[in-house]
């Protein structure tokens, strides 16, 4: 396997973690995975190296993106600008009673 190989499998990797991460793994939201593994089979024949090259810094544009939104909403979420909380607030509900031993009541259930 050649350097381009490698760059190329581990981007792919570190790609669908952020896709899984951030996007979700449910059933609804398979196609961006999918999406994904379609284009880099499809590439995988390239054979010229600057296209490679603009495929591969694609990619990790992407990634890098996907990252950085979710960053930026943690953060807007930790300095509590005006955003929707609602789902922060249940997970951290959700945390603090599992700590103790407790469930949510129903109406905090999703």
């Amino acid at each position: 396997m050649n350097s381009e190989m490698l760059q190329a499998a581990k981007l792919y990797r570190q790609l669908l973690k952020a896709v899984k991460k951030h996007i979700g793994k449910e059933d609804y939201k398979t196609h961006f995975s999918e999406y994904v593994t379609q284009e880099f089979r499809k590439n995988c024949k390239l054979s010229d190296p600057s296209h490679i090259q603009q495929k591969i810094k694609l990619a990790h544009a992407y990634t890098f993106l996907l990252n950085s939104v979710h960053h930026h909403k943690d953060l807007l979420f930790s300095y509590n600008i005006a955003v929707d909380r609602s789902e922060e607030m249940k997970r951290t509900l959700g945390k603090s009673a599992a700590s103790v031993g407790l469930q949510l009541p129903d109406v905090y259930q999703s």
